[in-house]
């Protein structure tokens, strides 16, 4: 099967990060990252539950947490324990794409829909000067970051205009050139942020990521080298002969 068709099989759709919970260790590196404080006013946008706003309060002391989700179900569960534990944190169940985010200072927001994303562009693009949006995995589109923590990555208002792909991707990495070390640094980065404990496959789906990052690279013509390393050889023989997922068409494309 074509790798597309296996990531439609994850649970969660773990790759993408669509209905992941992010770890408490991943909330509290995120707001180590971005120096969240006293001042600011914290959005987190598809929050799911009330994690990250519970740790933005009690050990960062924002001035403001606020967590927007469309799913009524999980935003009943999170007021219920924001109220036993007496937080004081808001939680509105809407589509992101409505409320009023205008009073943001730092946001985190890791979604993969592009349309979801094209219409949130517009309103951060509005949004007042220095406000720092935080992504997973990627950055905004056609933007250059601010500032890279790999996979946490932020970009501030108003944003740097990236020139092309090819300057957003090296940017990302810090690198000249992407080779199969950078790959699979970056990909070992991304799979421990997002994961838990009992996530069993986790050097699995970081040997996918090295892949998907290395061949987007050669894509672009940032790669290191013209030939294919044999390290990347051997992942994609071994995800065809054991897995029955195929890379090699990505490379013919």
């Amino acid at each position: 099967m074509k790798i597309e068709e296996y990531l439609e099989t994850l649970p969660d759709n773990l790759l993408s990060g669509e209905d992941v919970q992010l770890p408490e260790k991943s909330f509290r590196d995120i707001f180590k990252f971005v120096n969240l404080g006293k001042d600011d006013v914290f959005y987190h946008l598809g929050c799911g539950d009330e994690k990250g706003l519970e740790i933005a309060v009690n050990e960062f002391g924002v001035k403001r947490a606020v967590g927007i989700d469309n799913n009524s179900e999980k935003i009943k569960h999170a007021r219920k324990i924001l109220e036993e534990r007496n937080l004081k944190a808001e939680l509105i169940c809407e589509d992101i794409q409505k409320t009023d985010i205008s009073d943001a200072t730092v946001i985190l927001f890791w979604f993969t829909d592009e349309t979801i994303i094209q219409n949130m562009m517009m309103k951060f693009e509005n949004l007042k000067q220095d406000t720092k949006i935080i992504t997973i995995w990627g950055p905004l589109p056609d933007c250059l970051p601010d500032k890279v923590d790999f996979p946490y990555i932020i970009n501030k208002t108003p944003f740097k205009k990236a020139q092309s792909m090819q300057e957003q991707l090296l940017a990302i990495f810090g690198v000249k050139c992407v080779d199969f070390v950078t790959a699979w640094e970056f990909a070992e980065r991304y799979t421990k942020a997002i994961g838990t404990p009992e996530i069993k496959n986790d050097r699995f789906l970081t040997i996918i990521q090295t892949l998907v990052i290395w061949i987007n690279a050669k894509k672009l013509g940032v790669v290191c080298g013209d030939e294919i390393p044999e390290s990347i050889k051997t992942y994609i023989n071994i995800m065809k002969m054991h897995f029955d997922i195929d890379f090699e068409y990505l490379l013919k494309e």
